[in-house]
């Protein structure tokens, strides 16, 4: 089997997935400079936007997870060049989202008193509950967005979305420096100052996004005159079918790394804190990995609209290999640079904190080295889970996320986390090990299914 019929698809995933990566990574560089802009006021500061930030993780990953359904059938009726059923699965998929969005603000606004019941630090919870109000808020506008760029991807115009996410990205790193620490007459209102431009990017975000569509020719026609209460109940359905499995796989995922955040407060702040460190940088390689799903989910949604089931196999193939070099070289890096990356999220000159600063930077160096390890699981596993969207198989993914996760993951991060046990590296292991069950498992569903379509292909032709 030769390398090439794989690599020369390189160049074209590449410009597909990079303006996803991009944009992606912008919202992960924003979390990025929040952490290190919040750390600067302490371990208990950071260690509240991460409690804070566990509870939004589950409602994004439902809302995130939900949209993708958009991707998949826009691609599809682009490669039958059939307008009417693409604007049918964006018209839908808005309105859907948009309940979506709302439903899951005031799941967040209500469910803030469980923190006090979750044994975390009062200190923390306190802290957290403030900030966590306008955050829960800006979910309106986050899944709105979401319809718009899935949407957006569906059509192969996966560059909009980053312009609109690198833009929000700067007004949110300005608005926070200006309101945490209180510059050039602005209030100095802490991690609520986070929460503040948090909110405001992502109101800009989605209008941004709609005032690009609007003005291309290709997606004009799709995001103007949309008559969003004029239902569908076939379209709503197929969404839903789509939608819902895919964001339980989501959620699985996104909750045993919450899990793991909890199961750190356990331990106490400078655990918690230094878990949200390890986390964060792993979070920004794995928006790598995402950007390749996306494009993994486009490439097959068009091949399967064009019914080309050998050439939709080998063009998913080039981009499990792509994601799997760019995983090992991740992992290279997080193992040379895990004594150094954690120091960049505190301050060493904050006598008064220098103990648990330092106690923060040393769990989190060791929390690199299995994040080193897993990103090649972490990677394959959701480039795969992209193109079984493509081909519109989500309900055996979701069992086999489940089973992964929190069959096999959750418990081991549970008996291993334990501070008698391996500790916030224990927690870690068990993230590992649902990583790599959920990779293997879910390449033999693509394995097999691809295989009976082009058999099935072959029978017919």
């Amino acid at each position: 089997m030769q390398l090439g019929i794989y690599t020369k698809e390189f160049k074209y995933n590449w410009q597909l997935a990079a303006p996803v990566m991009l944009g992606m990574l912008g919202h992960t560089f924003v979390s990025f400079v929040d952490n290190i802009m919040v750390g600067q006021l302490g371990t208990a500061e950071l260690a509240a936007v991460s409690l804070g930030n566990s509870f939004m993780f589950i409602a994004m990953s439902l809302g995130i997870g939900f949209s993708t359904a958009i991707t998949p059938l826009t691609a599809e009726a682009d490669a039958e060049q059939d307008f009417r059923k693409g604007k049918s699965a964006f018209k839908h998929g808005l309105f859907l989202c948009t309940v979506l969005g709302i439903a899951l603000f005031l799941m967040i606004y209500f469910a803030k008193p469980l923190m006090y019941l979750m044994k975390q630090p009062v200190e923390v919870v306190e802290l957290a509950i403030p900030y966590l109000d306008l955050v829960a808020f800006s979910l309106i506008p986050l899944i709105i967005f979401q319809a718009f760029k899935q949407f957006s991807d569906g059509l192969s115009m996966t560059r909009y979305p980053m312009y609109a996410t690198i833009l929000a990205n700067i007004v949110n790193v300005i608005l926070n420096y200006l309101l945490i620490f209180g510059k050039i007459g602005f209030p100095q209102l802490g991690i609520v100052g986070a929460a503040y431009g948090t909110l405001a990017s992502r109101f800009i975000m989605v209008g941004f996004l709609w005032w690009i569509l609007k003005g291309n020719e290709k997606s004009k026609l799709y995001v103007t005159h949309i008559k969003l209460f004029v239902l569908d109940k076939l379209m709503i359905k197929k969404i839903l079918n789509l939608g819902a499995p895919s964001a339980m796989q989501m959620f699985f995922e996104v909750a045993i790394f919450t899990a793991a955040i909890w199961l750190s407060g356990l331990l106490g702040k400078n655990p918690q804190a230094a878990n949200q460190i390890a986390l964060n940088l792993s979070s920004m390689t794995f928006m790598i990995a995402m950007g390749l799903s996306v494009a993994s989910m486009i490439r097959v949604g068009n091949q399967k609209g064009l019914k080309a089931y050998f050439e939709l196999r080998r063009i998913a193939y080039s981009i499990f290999i792509l994601g799997a070099i760019f995983a090992v070289l991740f992992g290279i890096m997080f193992f040379a640079l895990h004594n150094y990356l954690p120091k960049l999220y505190v301050d060493y000159n904050d006598i008064t904190n220098l103990a648990d600063n330092t106690e923060v930077v040393k769990i989190a160096s060791t929390l690199l080295i299995a994040a080193a390890i897993f990103q090649i699981s972490d990677s394959l596993q959701v480039i795969i889970l992209g193109a079984l969207r493509g081909l519109q198989d989500v309900k055996i993914p979701t069992i086999i996320t489940f089973i992964s996760y929190w069959v096999i993951g959750f418990p081991i991060s549970y008996f291993l986390g334990k501070a008698e046990a391996y500790g916030s590296f224990g927690i870690w292991l068990g993230l590992l090990a649902g990583l790599t069950t959920a990779a293997i498992l879910l390449y033999i569903r693509f394995n097999y299914l691809t295989k009976k379509l082009i058999t099935a292909e072959n029978g017919t032709s």
